[in-house]
C-alpha cells in the first residue's frame, strides 16, 4: 500500500468529521448531500480494497449523530439504523442476488417500495396508547429527547389509535419516521421571513433539524412540521410479520405514512417504478432523493442481518443529484418580454442531474437581498427536473470578504432607458416598449411551439430580422417578402419559400392560440381557451371590462386586471390592429350547443373532480347553455366542488349558494 493511499484516506476522514459536524450538530453543511456521498464512498472503497486503513473512529464505522448538549439523553431500544445505497438499476439487482445467496436455495422475496423522505429522522414511544417521548435519531443509539416539540407537530397523534375505528393500542410501541417540511409550508416559512427582513432559509431538512431542537416549544409550534411514519422499533402485544403489515399498521393507528408506498412481489416490479418516481419527484408535495427498497418478509430481513451498520434486508436507491456547490463568477441582467428585469448566474460549471450547469437563476433582487448573494460566493445550486437551475443561497462560512454584494441595474443594458419599479411590484422593469431584447423575447415567444408555432423562425432567425431591421414587432412577421429574405445570409430560396409559408399558415391558427401568443402576463394556454371560449372574439375580449373578465373560468381579480390593462396599453392596440389587418384569426369557432339544459344557469368550480378536469367540467357546462365564472356571489347558481376545495366553497356556504358534486352535474344534464 502506498502512502499516498494512506494519506488520501486521511484526508477522507478529517473531511467526513467535519462535515457530518456541520450537517448534524450545526445543521449548516458547506456541501451538498452529493458531495458528501462522494467522498464517503471514495473512503469506503479505500477500506473495502485495503481493510488496514480501517480506523475505529472511521466515519464508515459509525453512523452520524445530530445530538446536542442542549437536550437530555434516552438509548433507543434497539439500533436505528441507516441503509446502503444505490445508485443504479444495476446496484439494486446485485443487492438481491446477494442476499439470495445468503438464504435457502428457492427462496423468493417480495418487497415494499417507498419514498426516501429528504427529513429529520425520530422515535417515538407510546404507553398503552399514549406519546410519552420523543426522540431524534442522534448517534443511532442515543437520541436527544424532544417530546415538548414532538407535541407541537399537528398530525403526530398525541394518542393512538388517532380514531375510534383503530385497531386497539397496544402496551407499548415504538415508532420510527421522518420530520420534514413540504414544500409548501417551506415556501411560507420564507415568506414569513422575508416579511419580517429575516434571512431566508437555505436547506428544509436542516431547518426542520433546528425547528425540532427548540429549546422553546412554543418556537417549534410555529413552524409548520410535518411527520411521516414507517417503522417499528419496539412493541409489546403485537406480532406483525410484513413491512406491508406495519405500514397498515401505522395508517390505521393514526400516524401519515410515506405516500405511496406500495407492496410489489417482485424486484422487476420494482424496477418498473422508478422511472415514474424520478420523474414525477418535483411533482410531489415533499422532498425526495430516491425511493426505499425493503424486503417485506421481516423473518427473512432479520435472518439477512446487518453488514456494518446497514441492515442487508432494505437499501436505498437515490436519484441522481439535483443539487450541488460551485462558485458565482458574475451576476448578468436579462430582460423578458414584459420587461421584466431577472438576475441570473454565471456559474463555475458543475454537474448536476446529468447535465454540466454553467448559469442559473437568481429569482429577483428582492430574494437575492434576502439572501445575502454575493458575486464570488461558494453557493448552492439545484436543477429541479427539467426547470432552470436556481440559486439556492450562500455558503456565508466559506467567505474570505473578497465577496461583491448584488445590486440590481439602474438602467437597461440593452436600451440604455431607465429602470422602474412599480409601486408593490417584486420586481424591476424596463419600460421601453421598443427595447430590442424586449422585442427579441416577445417575438420569439410569438413564433414558438407553444403560441402560433411558425416553423423555421428560431431565436437566430428572430434576432437577425430584428438587427437587420425588418420586424419591429411581432405583427411586421406578416409582412415579411421574399425579397427581403433573400438578401440575409444563408436564406436561400427553398428555406424562404418553406419560412412564408409557414408565417400564411399561423393566420389561421384557433383564437386561443392568437390570444396565447400575444403574451399578456399570466395567460397561459388554459387561460386563453377560456378566454376564448368566453368572449367568442379578440374584439370582445380587448372591451371586456375588468368586472366580465372575472366572469371567465381561472381568471382572478388580479389578473383580470392585467389583462385589461394590456388592452388598453397604446402600444398592444397598435400591434393588435396590424395583426387584424394582416389577416390572423379574430373570431373562435362557432362551439356545438348540445343542449339548453343549464340555461341561466353559472357555476363557479373549485378541488379536483374524480373523473372531468376543471377544463373538462367547464366546457361540458358551456356546451349545455351554463356560465363558469371564478368569483362566488349572491348570483351564483352552483359550487361545483371536488376533493381538497379553497376558500370558495367556504364562501358559498357562507353565501347559501348550492354545493353540488361531479355526480350532481351529471345528475342534471341526465348523465347519471
Amino acid at each position: 500500500m502506498s502512502a499516498d493511499v494512506f494519506q488520501r484516506a486521511a484526508e477522507l476522514r478529517e473531511q467526513l468529521h467535519y462535515h457530518i459536524y456541520r450537517y448534524n450538530v450545526l445543521s449548516d453543511p458547506v456541501i451538498s448531500d452529493a458531495e458528501y456521498d462522494a467522498l464517503y464512498n471514495e473512503l469506503r472503497e479505500l477500506e473495502a480494497a485495503h481493510p488496514e486503513l480501517i480506523t475505529p473512529d472511521s466515519p464508515t464505522q459509525r453512523a452520524g449523530s445530530d445530538l446536542s448538549e442542549d437536550f437530555p439523553k434516552v438509548r433507543h431500544p434497539a439500533p436505528i439504523l441507516s441503509l446502503s445505497n444505490g445508485y443504479s438499476l444495476d446496484d439494486i439487482r446485485a443487492w438481491e442476488e446477494r442476499n439470495l445467496r445468503l438464504l435457502a436455495s428457492g427462496t423468493t422475496l417480495d418487497y415494499t417500495l417507498e419514498p426516501k423522505l429528504d427529513g429529520l429522522t425520530v422515535v417515538l414511544t407510546y404507553e398503552k396508547g399514549v406519546l410519552v417521548q420523543g426522540a431524534t435519531r442522534g448517534s443511532g443509539e442515543i437520541g436527544d429527547v424532544v417530546t415538548p416539540n414532538i407535541r407541537t407537530i399537528r398530525n403526530i397523534p398525541l394518542r393512538i389509535p388517532a380514531h375510534r375505528d383503530g385497531p386497539p393500542a397496544p402496551a407499548l410501541l415504538v415508532v420510527r419516521g421522518e420530520v420534514m417540511y413540504l414544500k409548501k409550508d417551506f415556501e411560507r416559512v420564507n415568506q414569513r421571513q422575508i416579511e419580517q427582513g429575516l434571512p431566508v432559509y437555505v436547506n428544509a431538512r436542516n431547518t426542520a433539524s433546528g425547528s425540532l431542537k427548540q429549546k422553546d416549544s412554543r418556537i417549534t409550534a410555529s413552524r409548520p412540521l410535518t411527520g411521516f411514519f414507517y417503522g417499528i422499533v419496539e412493541s409489546v402485544g403485537i406480532t406483525l410479520d410484513k413491512q406491508w403489515d406495519i405500514l397498515e399498521y401505522l395508517r390505521d393507528m393514526g400516524f401519515q405514512i410515506g405516500p405511496d408506498s406500495a407492496y410489489y412481489p417482485t424486484l422487476s416490479d420494482i424496477i418498473q417504478q422508478i422511472p415514474t418516481w424520478e420523474s414525477h419527484r418535483n411533482q410531489l408535495d415533499f422532498e425526495i432523493d430516491g425511493v426505499v427498497i425493503k424486503v417485506n418478509d421481516l423473518r427473512v430481513a432479520r435472518e439477512l442481518g446487518i453488514v456494518g451498520k446497514d441492515p442487508r434486508g432494505a437499501i436505498a436507491y437515490k436519484f441522481p443529484a439535483q443539487e450541488s456547490t460551485t462558485r458565482l463568477l458574475e451576476a448578468v441582467v436579462s430582460v423578458g418580454r414584459t420587461g421584466r428585469i431577472i438576475p441570473n448566474a454565471r456559474l463555475e460549471p458543475v454537474f448536476i442531474g446529468g447535465v454540466t450547469v454553467s448559469n442559473a437563476t437568481l429569482h429577483n433582487y428582492d430574494i437575492v437581498q434576502a439572501l445575502d448573494i454575493r458575486v464570488g460566493d461558494v453557493v448552492t445550486v439545484r436543477r429541479m427536473g427539467d426547470v432552470i437551475p436556481n440559486v439556492a443561497g450562500p455558503i456565508i462560512n466559506l467567505r474570505d470578504g473578497s465577496e461583491i454584494p448584488i445590486k440590481p441595474p439602474t438602467h437597461c443594458p440593452f436600451c440604455g432607458t431607465a429602470i422602474v419599479r412599480p409601486e408593490g411590484a417584486v420586481d424591476y422593469f424596463c419600460p421601453n416598449v421598443y427595447c430590442p431584447e424586449r422585442v427579441y423575447r416577445q417575438v420569439e415567444f410569438f413564433v414558438s411551439r407553444a403560441a402560433l408555432d411558425i416553423e423555421g423562425m428560431g431565436g437566430q432567425t428572430v434576432k437577425t430580422l430584428i438587427d437587420k431591421g425588418l420586424i419591429r414587432d411581432e405583427a411586421d412577421i406578416f409582412s415579411l417578402t421574399a425579397e427581403q429574405l433573400l438578401e440575409l445570409d444563408g436564406f436561400a430560396e427553398k428555406k424562404v419559400n418553406n419560412l412564408l409559408a409557414s408565417i400564411d399558415a399561423a393566420k389561421s391558427r384557433p383564437l386561443a392560440r392568437v390570444i396565447t401568443a400575444l403574451g399578456v402576463d399570466g395567460v397561459g394556454s388554459t387561460v386563453a381557451v377560456a378566454l376564448a371560449n368566453h368572449f367568442g372574439s379578440l374584439e370582445a375580449l380587448a372591451n371586456a371590462a375588468v368586472e366580465e373578465l372575472q366572469e371567465t373560468t381561472n381568471v382572478g381579480a388580479i389578473l383580470a386586471q392585467g389583462i385589461y390593462t394590456w388592452f388598453r396599453d397604446p402600444y398592444h392596440l397598435g400591434v393588435l390592429e396590424k395583426l387584424k389587418n394582416a389577416g390572423l384569426t379574430m373570431q373562435a369557432e362557432a362551439r356545438e350547443k348540445v343542449s339548453s339544459a343549464l340555461e341561466g344557469l353559472t357555476f363557479v368550480l373549485t378541488g379536483t373532480l374524480p373523473t372531468l378536469s376543471r377544463d373538462q367540467a367547464a366546457e361540458m357546462i358551456q356546451e349545455n347553455g351554463g356560465k363558469v365564472t371564478s368569483t362566488v356571489s349572491k348570483k351564483t347558481s352552483y359550487v361545483l366542488m371536488g376533493d381538497s376545495p379553497g376558500s370558495k366553497a367556504e364562501k358559498a356556504a357562507k353565501l347559501g349558494v348550492p354545493i353540488i358534486s361531479e355526480d350532481d352535474l351529471k345528475h342534471l344534464l341526465g348523465l347519471a
